[in-house]
C-alpha cells in the first residue's frame, strides 16, 4: 500500500530557534492520525509545512510519493491537492456556507461543482445553513463548514489545526463526533493536531507524541498509553509515576511490588490505575484524597516512596487510611533513566 503521506527527518528553524528537529511521520489512507504535544511544540509548523504554507529547511515530504518539499523543492499549496482546516476557520465572511463550500473548485464545470458543494454541506451536517454567512452562524456551524470546504474537492490528505479548541462542554463534544464521522467517510489520510489528550486518544487510529520539535514516540493510542518509550512521552497522555526499580531474576523490583521485566531498565512507569486495592500487597498511608465522581485520586505513600494512584470512588480510602495494594503490570513498562 502507498502511503499518503510521507515526512522523513524534517526539520525547520526560525533564526535560533529550531522549531522542527528531524520529524518523521506517516499518514495511511484512510486513518486518522492524531498530532499531540503542548504549545509551541512545533505541531501547527509541521502542518504549514506538509500544507506547503513554508518551505522545508531539511528533509522531505512526499505525498502518494512524489516529491513536494525537500531540497531545492517546494510546490506550493494550491498544487499540493490536500485539504486544510485552520483552528479559527479562516472562513470568506463574503461567502455563504455554499460559497465558501464551493471555493476550491472553480476549475469545475457549474453543475459538477454546485453539485460537489451540496454533498460536502451535506455530509459535515451543515446542507441546511447553506445560504447562512459565517456571521450567522455558531461556533459548531462555522466548523462544520470549514469541514466541508475542506472535504469538497475529495483531497486525499486533510489537516485541521486545533478543529475544536473555540469550542466548550457538549457542543465541543457533538460538533468532534460528527466531524469524526465526515472524515472518516471522506477516506483520505487525516493529521489532527490536539493538545488534548482524551481527544487524542478517542479520535485518532494513531498518535505522535510531539515536544519540543521532535516525535517522541508513534503508535496506536493503546500502545502509547501502555508501553510509553519515555517519561515524557507518558505524560502527554496523563498522569504516570516514575519508580526506581532493579531486576532480579527476570522481575522488575520496586519500593511498590515487583512483575516480569521483558527487559531490562532501571525506571518503571506505571499509571495512576496501576495501582490496584488489595487484601495483600505493599502497605501504603493515603495522604491526599480527591473525589472526581466515578474515580477517587490519592497521593500514596510507603515507606520513602510518594505515588499517584486512581482508585474506583465505591469505598474508596479516606485520608489516613492504611491500605494494601498491587502493582498491575498491564499498567507498567520499564525503561532506562536516560529514557526518563
Amino acid at each position: 500500500m502507498t502511503l499518503a503521506l510521507e515526512v522523513r527527518d524534517v526539520r525547520r528553524a526560525y533564526g535560533a530557534v529550531q522549531a522542527l528537529r528531524g520529524v518523521t511521520l506517516t499518514l495511511e489512507p484512510g486513518a486518522i492520525t492524531c498530532l499531540l504535544g503542548p504549545s509551541g511544540c512545533g505541531k501547527s509548523t509541521l502542518l504549514r509545512l506538509i500544507a506547503g504554507l513554508e518551505p522545508v529547511d531539511g528533509g522531505e515530504i512526499l505525498k502518494a510519493g512524489a516529491l513536494v518539499s525537500g531540497p531545492g523543492v517546494h510546490v506550493p499549496a494550491e498544487r499540493r491537492g490536500i485539504g486544510l482546516v485552520f483552528q479559527d476557520y479562516a472562513l470568506f465572511p463574503h461567502l455563504s456556507g455554499f460559497g465558501n463550500a464551493e471555493f476550491g473548485l472553480q476549475a469545475l464545470p457549474p453543475a459538477r461543482r454546485k453539485q460537489q458543494a451540496a454533498d460536502a454541506l451535506a455530509r459535515a451536517h451543515i446542507g441546511q445553513r447553506g445560504d447562512a454567512f459565517p456571521g450567522q452562524l455558531s461556533g459548531g456551524e462555522r466548523q462544520r463548514v470549514a469541514l466541508a470546504r475542506a472535504i469538497a474537492p475529495a483531497p486525499s490528505v486533510l489537516l485541521l489545526d486545533e478543529p475544536f479548541s473555540g469550542l466548550d462542554g457538549m457542543l465541543r463534544a457533538q460538533v468532534r463526533d460528527a466531524a469524526l464521522e465526515t472524515l472518516r467517510q471522506s477516506g483520505a489520510a487525516v493529521l489532527i493536531v490536539t493538545h488534548d489528550a482524551e481527544e487524542a486518544m478517542r479520535m485518532g487510529d494513531q498518535l505522535a507524541l510531539m515536544q519540543a520539535g521532535a516525535i517522541l514516540q508513534s503508535g496506536t493510542p493503546e500502545d502509547c498509553y501502555l508501553r510509553p518509550t519515555s517519561l515524557d512521552a507518558a505524560r502527554l497522555l496523563g498522569p504516570a509515576n516514575a519508580l526506581p526499580a532493579r531486576i532480579e531474576n527476570g522481575m522488575a523490583v520496586t519500593a511498590w511490588g515487583a512483575f516480569p521485566a521483558g527487559h531490562g531498565g532501571d525506571t518503571v512507569i506505571a499509571r495512576p490505575e496501576a495501582f490496584v486495592l488489595s487484601e495483600k500487597g505493599v502497605q501504603a498511608e493515603v495522604l491526599e484524597r480527591h473525589y472526581a465522581g466515578a474515580r477517587c485520586d490519592l497521593k500514596l505513600r510507603a515507606g520513602d516512596s510518594a505515588i499517584n494512584a486512581r482508585v474506583p470512588s465505591l469505598n474508596a480510602p479516606r485520608v489516613g487510611d492504611r491500605i494494601h495494594v498491587r502493582l498491575d503490570p498491564a499498567l507498567c513498562t520499564i525503561v532506562n533513566a536516560g529514557e526518563v
